[in-house]
């Protein structure tokens, strides 16, 4: 049965986050009854990595199988005839050898987006998170250089996470400034549950002179949530891309130029 790849947008700033839930609106059944009906079949999706209410993607990667025939045309313009106006399908082929969305996936990045002015924005109220406090993008890109490397980053958690290891390798963390915004770019082999907005919100307690540079490792040794600092929102979160080997034929997102020639992806694959 022939495997398609879809490259996923999206903002999530109104739906209850990606997976599938009983009378709530998510990106997984939005776009599973748009695909169903170019199909003419039910059609489940598989993604890259599940994002959760607020959260948006700049490009999530999904695959499906289905025996219906169409052109990778068809099924991206197709489905965003009948997708609402804040999913898009950007692009579509078929998958070769053994893809998989999930776990064939060697990293992640992710964007957190901070609009540090006085003033909340009229015009991007859900898709920026807020601080009216100054912030030194400098300090914070300092302090996040702690948690590079391969990690426990069960201080960066979040209570309820069910992954059964809190470790991660962290490929890099820069934060910088542009004008009015400091944005934070995040690429590992995998991410924890709120992992990303709980290092946002370390990071931004420094970069409010609120807490020392190197706070970000004393938490990172400490191993324990109840340390840490506040869960950043979501708004500002972004899933940026995901990272395949190239023989799958997926266009690679430049950040992933950082990466490590042998970086390797987290295996949490289910043992049989």
């Amino acid at each position: 049965m022939p495997r398609i790849v879809l490259g996923i947008e999206y903002d999530g700033s109104a739906f209850f986050g990606w997976q599938w839930q009983t009378a709530r609106r998510t990106v997984q059944s939005e776009l599973e009854t748009a695909l169903s009906k170019i199909a003419d079949e039910p059609i489940t999706i598989i993604c890259a990595g599940r994002t959760d209410a607020g959260v948006h993607a700049l490009e999530q990667v999904v695959h499906f199988d289905t025996q219906a025939e169409r052109s990778m045309y068809g099924w991206m313009m197709g489905g965003n005839t009948h997708l609402p106006d804040d999913i898009r399908i950007i692009w579509a082929q078929q998958a070769v050898f053994d893809f998989h969305a999930r776990y064939s996936a060697i990293a992640r990045f992710y964007r957190y987006v901070i609009l540090n002015r006085p003033m909340k924005s009229a015009l991007l109220r859900k898709q920026v998170t807020w601080c009216y406090q100054s912030l030194d993008a400098d300090k914070m890109h300092r302090a996040a250089q702690y948690l590079i490397g391969d990690h426990d980053f069960s201080s960066f958690r979040a209570q309820g996470c069910q992954s059964k290891s809190p470790c991660r390798m962290m490929h890099f963390i820069d934060v910088y400034r542009e004008q009015e915004k400091v944005i934070m770019d995040i690429s590992a082999n995998a991410f924890l549950h709120h992992m990303v907005r709980n290092i946002a919100g370390v990071l931004m307690e420094i970069g409010m002179d609120k807490q020392p540079v190197d706070w970000a490792q004393e938490l990172l040794l400490i191993k324990d949530r109840d340390q840490g600092g506040i869960t950043a929102p979501p708004d500002g979160l972004y899933l940026g891309g995901v990272y395949y080997p190239e023989h799958y034929g997926i266009t690679k997102h430049p950040v992933f130029d950082k990466l490590p020639s042998d970086a390797k992806r987290f295996d949490d694959r289910p043992k049989v």
